[in-house]
């Protein structure tokens, strides 16, 4: 089994309470807009990290992060992209792609809205963590965490952060 801290739209800004709350975790996964390579690198030197760029990441954060992150964690299929809508509204850019080839986890970010939907049609259960960091419109600062056990998502958990 493997547990996930999942998080998303940082833009810049690393609570200290995120890796109270990823400290059980295995690994961090971020679905981009990390803001700073030092984000990304205090949360690499924290737990195993995969991420994601995206659209305010600069330069430096792309070298080192794809824009479309497609893996197997234990028998799970994963794809994580920023910018990926969610069903019945997935981006052109991955619409395609997604229809002909589903995941069984789609993540995605960028739009500071907390998500986990299944989409009957693919079989598929889409995550957005919604956003830790300060910069938006979003009124909650929000985490998520999950097991992955053998080919089962499990354990889904919302971890709400303080405003301020």
């Amino acid at each position: 089994m493997t547990k996930i801290g999942l998080l998303s739209d940082t833009h810049g800004y690393l609570d200290d309470a995120i890796f109270k709350h990823f400290a059980s975790c295995d690994e961090i996964w971020h679905a981009g807009d990390f803001g700073d390579i030092a984000l990304l690198d205090k949360l690499a030197d924290f737990k195993p990290l995969r991420g994601v760029y995206g659209n305010i990441d600069n330069r430096e954060i792309r070298m080192r992060c794809p824009e479309n992150l497609r893996f197997m964690c234990e028998g799970v299929d994963v794809w994580m992209t920023h910018i990926g809508g969610y069903p019945n509204r997935y981006s052109p850019r991955v619409k395609a792609v997604i229809y002909a080839n589903p995941p069984q986890l789609f993540i995605s970010g960028h739009s500071h809205i907390l998500k986990a939907m299944f989409d009957k049609k693919i079989n598929c259960l889409h995550l957005n963590p919604g956003a830790a960091g300060k910069q938006g419109w979003h009124k909650v600062r929000t985490l998520m965490r999950f097991s992955v056990d053998k080919n089962l998502i499990k354990d889904l958990e919302v971890i709400e952060l303080s405003v301020g």
